[in-house]
């Protein structure tokens, strides 16, 4: 008993050292640190939201004040005519209808293929797995472009639908190559261990793989998510419908509209027209961000903890 009690003060003394930073009775030089990074933090956080919120402002803001630059980051004369303008036109609603509905159906296609093709590359018993790997970094190498893109999707009739906004981008080589490097990182043994209890590979890729991947499924998830609601460029070209124009190109048409009207009613109060634009292009810019930044802080918890964290036990 007295061996065991003089051993344990020599066991604990190699770690004296750090007994301060366990305690949390951080050194001068931890201190400044986390002053320092603080400091910059704020500061990135301040430069990132600053714009969002003078856009906010704007929006509700009156074109006197917006007029004498008096507008930062609060409304002032406080006025909802731009708002009122771009949500008292149903095709603006119509638009978002149809940005959510490919957002939502585009992002699950997205995600379904890609684990399609990422999962069966992750294992290193899939014959010619190279050579289908070698496949898909050769198309992301080389693009057609945009005339052959057209051709193709005119080809198959998808001219003037919304299958035209989803499926030619139906899978990012880039997001397969993360998601079969992510399925590679989870330990061969859980599956020996799902083959011993009966799993097959539909089971275990639904039951084990995907369960352990949350974090990667929602990143993504929400980067192709962000993709399809800033539909703009595939939109002009292959939409010709204006009913099935997504939401940023039916609120770029309003903005452009709204100038033009009121530049043919009075094309001598430019100045106006400049605020007016201001305000009503504010409004379009809070009215199409505000959504799809409602998604972040539900999937940010994704982006901190590891999806291994607690997968393997003892």
């Amino acid at each position: 008993m007295a061996q065991t009690s003089t051993a344990a003060p020599q066991s604990t003394a190699p770690y004296k050292p750090y007994k301060k930073r366990l305690l949390g009775q951080n050194t001068g030089w931890d201190v400044a640190f986390h002053i320092v990074n603080y400091t910059l933090v704020t500061i990135f956080t301040l430069l990132c939201v600053a714009p969002y919120i003078n856009q906010l402002a704007t929006a509700f803001s009156s074109n006197e004040a917006i007029q004498k630059g008096l507008v930062t980051l609060w409304p002032v004369e406080f006025n909802t005519d731009a708002m009122k303008a771009v949500l008292n036109d149903r095709t603006v609603i119509r638009s978002l209808g149809v940005t959510v509905y490919i957002t939502v159906v585009g992002t699950a296609l997205n995600m379904f293929f890609n684990i399609m093709a990422a999962y069966p590359l992750s294992r290193r018993d899939l014959v010619g797995r190279q050579y289908f790997m070698n496949f898909l970094i050769f198309c992301m190498l080389f693009n057609a472009g945009m005339i052959p893109n057209y051709l193709l999707v005119r080809a198959l009739g998808m001219v003037d639908t919304l299958w035209s906004l989803m499926i030619p981008g139906m899978i990012s080589v880039f997001n397969v190559i993360i998601m079969k490097t992510f399925f590679q990182g989870i330990p061969d043994e859980l599956r020996e261990a799902a083959v011993m209890d009966g799993c097959g590979n539909t089971k275990y890729l639904v039951r084990v793989v995907l369960p352990l991947s949350t974090a990667s499924l929602a990143t993504l998830s929400l980067f192709y998510a962000v993709g399809h609601w800033n539909t703009y460029m595939s939109a002009i070209i292959y939409i010709n419908d204006a009913a099935k124009y997504p939401l940023q190109v039916k609120l770029r048409n309003r903005l452009l509209l709204s100038q033009l009207n009121t530049t043919l009613e009075n094309l001598q109060q430019l100045d106006n027209l400049a605020v007016i634009a201001e305000s009503l292009k504010a409004a379009v810019v809070i009215f199409a961000t505000t959504p799809i930044l409602l998604v972040y802080p539900f999937l940010q918890r994704y982006f901190i903890h590891g999806a291994m964290l607690g997968s393997i036990k003892g």
